[in-house]
């Protein structure tokens, strides 16, 4: 069923609901809401069977006194309404933002006062990296900051009173504390905290932000810190209350720069994990909700492509940057393109006037509309012009208006070429008018050709032209699909593409065509970032440097207890926690990382395969025939699936040996994990040791850099535990241990080693 509410541009749309899974008991419901640059959406998902309830659109609220929080609370409301959901009914509830982002980019930011502190042979340096003074942070925009410098010896209440009395006096409205080695001693951090809490003004402590060590780049993170402070505390006070008054009582998540998410409370600490929110959301989609374990995700808007690689599970994250400096945060790595669904054409005056290049500006920056969704024209022909999106802009994009306009009101996109290439699926959010789109096209090719065609010839030009449209926008794609499969080390071979977005089907079809990729387009494409922020895990990383990390077994145990106890506490089912810990033994950083579920779900709602069908799902994925495929080993969750498999990319792989390609698929079917070369078996929890160990001795090479371990991955009944990103087998052995403590006696532990 579809409702339409015209007013203020909100809509809604609910679907048939399947029967819970739990029988008897009452329907439960996550909620997800993403806030966009022109819409705010929100979806109500399944919590029993992830399956999509309803969803709901309203405009996002930039100019409004309450920030986007409106927009949050509007969409939530217009959403409960709609789809007659209890508020009791909701079980878990979390929202992107882009408070924090405009608020960099806007430059509407709190005047940080910085209180610096060390001693020694260090004080000189410690003052000189916490003094920081105008700290750009986008195009013209900076982060105002004072400064003042205690002597860690010399630092006591009174003196911390007086030096916050001082920075509140020159106009500061919040404070960073940042001393030097404050990771393994943060007292005076703390106090300072703790002072400034009595004085009403808001502050950040450095090692709270980070547990690195490199007091700069710690001070400029806590400073940025504090400086968004105000604003998103803000923020996220209306939107608990607003929640709370709705009667919500569920915990409310925000959406972290790395694809999880976190609770208010840890938001109003470190609100800069969701400075990148947004395009996160649709990589936690592509994970959570279309279960993608190897692949590259092309999130598709209107004006840009997000893009991004998913490889053993997990998105690639990298190290952010603010204002061209590097700060302490963790965010996926995400690639964005200047090109996607609603993209404009430009007209070359000069050589031929040919189309030379789509993008970067879109339809909506320059106010027309798409011709796939327009009106046909009744009699006439469509006028072609060129126009500056804005006023800085060359006067070279196509614009198109109709026989009684006096100004352009249309334009042709990438979305328009795709339709008239066939590409749209029937039924996809970018499926168009064909009438007007040829229309269109017929008005263009006119245009470029400077001629009248006769019908067939006409047909073939505009084809033609919808081709070229389509080539150059997905020429900005490929180079950067093909430098995330490089740098993932995804095999070129068995890599699909999947696109999500409203403008998925009009970028992603053509980018697999020209690349002779296969490819999926995600159901519910246009709200895939909404479910992203529904399904997200709940997530906490501590990162630490450490003196030898090839012998650190006992802090990298502690760290994980400490990651586990953290998400477990902000409402993860301890049953649901899996941590992933990797070393940098460059930096000797060692990264402890877990996600939990606020509660598990109990089924896809999808019927179950049978053997032949998961068979052939496995072959399928491989590119081998169903003869191929035999079973490994399995358990009550997973079963794992291998093939022999030549690899086809150039003429040498015609003289090396067949790889061992493993699928490991869960019991609804979905591949979970692949790979292109390993080994897998299966033991009893007492001998799952000896079994690693096994297989990591007949694994293993020695190189220059000594002994080079496969990546070992365990599958402990519903849970994945991944151990790839250690250095040495007895890192392996010591985390392995942890997890089968949890492991119920003569449980059957699944042992999976990937090779290269």
């Amino acid at each position: 069923m579809v409702e339409n509410n015209a007013k203020s541009a909100q809509r809604v749309e609910r679907f048939t609901q399947s029967d819970s899974t739990n029988s008897g008991a009452e329907r439960l419901y996550r909620i997800g809401i993403d806030v966009g640059g022109t819409f705010t959406h929100a979806v109500a998902i399944d919590a029993g069977t992830s399956s999509l309830v309803a969803k709901a659109m309203v405009p996002t609220s930039h100019r409004a006194k309450e920030g986007v929080a409106k927009g949050i609370v509007d969409a939530l409301h217009l959403l409960l309404q709609s789809a007659e959901i209890a508020p009791t009914a909701v079980s878990f509830i979390a929202h992107s933002t882009t408070q924090a982002t405009n608020a960099l980019l806007e430059g509407d930011l709190a005047h940080v006062g910085i209180i610096g502190m060390g001693t020694g042979a260090n004080t000189v340096l410690a003052n000189a990296s916490t003094k920081l003074g105008r700290i750009p942070v986008a195009s013209g925009c900076f982060l105002e900051t004072s400064h003042r410098f205690i002597d860690s010896k010399a630092v006591t209440e009174e003196l911390v009173r007086k030096t916050i009395v001082e920075l509140k006096e020159l106009g500061c409205t919040a404070i960073a504390a940042s001393e030097a080695f404050a990771p393994d001693q943060p007292d005076n951090e703390q106090l300072v905290l703790k002072v400034a809490q009595e004085l009403g003004i808001l502050a950040t402590a450095g090692s709270e932000v980070s547990q690195l060590y490199g007091l700069k780049v710690r001070t400029r993170t806590a400073a940025i810190n504090a400086g968004i402070l105000p604003k998103m505390i803000e923020s996220a006070d209306l939107t608990e209350r607003s929640v709370r008054e709705a009667g919500i009582s569920a915990p409310i998540m925000i959406m972290r720069s790395d694809g999880g998410v976190m609770d208010i409370a840890a938001m109003r600490k470190r609100p800069i994990l969701s400075i990148l929110s947004g395009p996160a959301a649709g990589v936690a989609a592509a994970m959570m909700f279309l279960h993608i374990s190897d692949g590259v995700f092309l999130e598709v808007g209107g004006t840009s492509t997000d893009i991004s690689a998913i490889a053993n599970g997990r998105a690639l994250i990298r190290s952010a940057e603010i204002g061209g400096h590097r700060i302490y945060m963790r965010t996926l790595d995400v690639r964005t393109v200047g090109v996607a669904g609603g993209s404009l054409s430009r007209l070359s005056l000069k050589s031929g006037n040919e189309i030379f290049e789509v993008g970067p500006r879109s339809a909506h920056i320059a106010n027309l509309g798409y011709a796939s969704f327009s009106e046909p024209l009744a009699s006439g022909q469509f006028k072609v012009s060129t126009l500056s999106p804005l006023k800085k802009d060359p006067s070279d994009y196509v614009a198109l208006s109709r026989p009684d306009e006096s100004q352009p009101s249309l334009s042709v996109t990438p979305t328009c070429a795709a339709n008239l290439l066939g590409l749209v699926p029937e039924g996809n959010c970018a499926s168009g008018n064909l009438k007007t789109i040829n229309q269109a096209f017929a008005a263009l090719s006119r245009h470029v050709n400077k001629r009248e065609e006769n019908d067939e010839t006409a047909s073939a030009a505009m084809l033609e032209l919808a081709t070229r449209i389509q080539k150059l926008a997905s020429a900005q794609c490929i180079p950067v699909v093909k430098k995330l499969i490089a740098e993932h080390k995804l095999d070129a071979e068995l890599v699909d593409l999947i696109g999500g977005g409203g403008g998925a089907a009009a970028i992603v079809p053509f980018v697999a065509k020209e690349m002779n990729l296969r490819f999926n387009l995600a159901e519910h494409a246009d709200v895939i970032s909404a479910i992203g922020v529904a399904m997200a895990l709940i997530r906490e990383t501590v990162e630490r440097q450490v003196a030898d990390p090839t012998h650190a077994s006992e802090t990298i145990l502690a760290m994980r207890q400490e990651v586990f106890d953290a998400v477990h506490k902000m409402g993860a089912d301890a049953a649901t926690i899996e941590v992933h810990v990797e070393i940098d033994s460059k930096t000797s950083v060692v990264r402890a990382t877990a996600s939990g579920a606020t509660k598990m779900a109990t089924a896809s709602g999808k019927a179950a395969l049978t053997a032949t069908e998961r068979v052939a799902l496995v072959a399928e994925s491989m590119r081998v025939s169903v003869a191929d495929v035999h079973e490994i080993c399995g358990n009550d969750y997973f079963t794992i699936y291998g093939a022999s498999r030549k690899p086809q990319g150039s003429f040498l792989d015609l003289f090396s040996s067949p790889k061992r390609a493993l699928r490991i698929l869960d019991r609804d079917g979905i591949v979970r994990l692949q790979a292109s070369n390993g080994e897998a078996k299966a033991a009893l929890k007492e001998e799952a040791e000896a079994a690693i160990l096994s297989l990591i001795e007949a694994h293993a090479s020695w190189g220059d850099a000594g002994k080079t371990i496969p990546s070992m991955i365990l599958l402990l009944g519903a849970k994945i535990v991944d151990l790839s990103g250690l250095l040495d087998q007895e890192q392996v052995v010591a985390l392995a241990r942890a997890e089968l403590a949890n492991v119920a006696s003569a449980a059957t532990v699944l042992i999976v080693a990937k090779l290269n």
